[in-house]
């Protein structure tokens, strides 16, 4: 699941990097502080922290699902910037055909129902039947085994 979410929000358009959890802030830590440790309170399987943004081995480790992505900024600005004729080879500066100068508002909307879309995939794999009915009834049933008691 992490690469279809990582490929997913990748696919938006500006977005130029994706990091889950920590993501890019881990590489500069030492194993002992990157992990997340598992905790028992009170009967409970918990942890105290989140860096790995809620995914463990490409699966989910029960936290929430945290992604970030780096969208760039639009190049295309209330004066031209330099550019070159493609006919003649000559500098000149671009035309001026946008009017949105931030698309991280909008971007940040899609990347929201691209991640929504693949936990979804993820459920229905794991879950699927015909009805939502039937994926409630299979997710119950799947709970219910869970051998130990946990927060969600």
């Amino acid at each position: 699941m992490l690469a279809r979410l990582a490929a997913a929000v990748m696919s938006i358009p500006s977005v130029k990097g994706v990091e889950i959890g920590d993501g890019f802030a881990l590489a500069a830590l030492p194993g002992s502080e990157a992990h997340d440790p598992i905790h028992l309170e009170d009967g409970v399987i918990t942890r105290g922290r989140n860096r790995a943004g809620g995914l463990e081995g490409g699966l989910s480790n029960g936290q929430p699902i945290l992604v970030r992505a780096a969208v760039k900024p639009v190049p295309t600005l209330s004066r031209p910037l330099p550019s070159v004729d493609l006919q003649s080879g000559e500098a000149m500066p671009a035309a001026v055909e946008r009017s949105d100068v931030c698309v991280v508002p909008a971007a940040a909307v899609v990347g929201e129902a691209m991640v929504a879309w693949i936990i979804a995939e993820a459920v229905l794999e794991k879950f699927g039947r015909d009805t939502l009915r039937e994926v409630e009834r299979a997710l119950a049933a799947y709970r219910a085994e869970w051998p130990w008691p946990t927060d969600g």
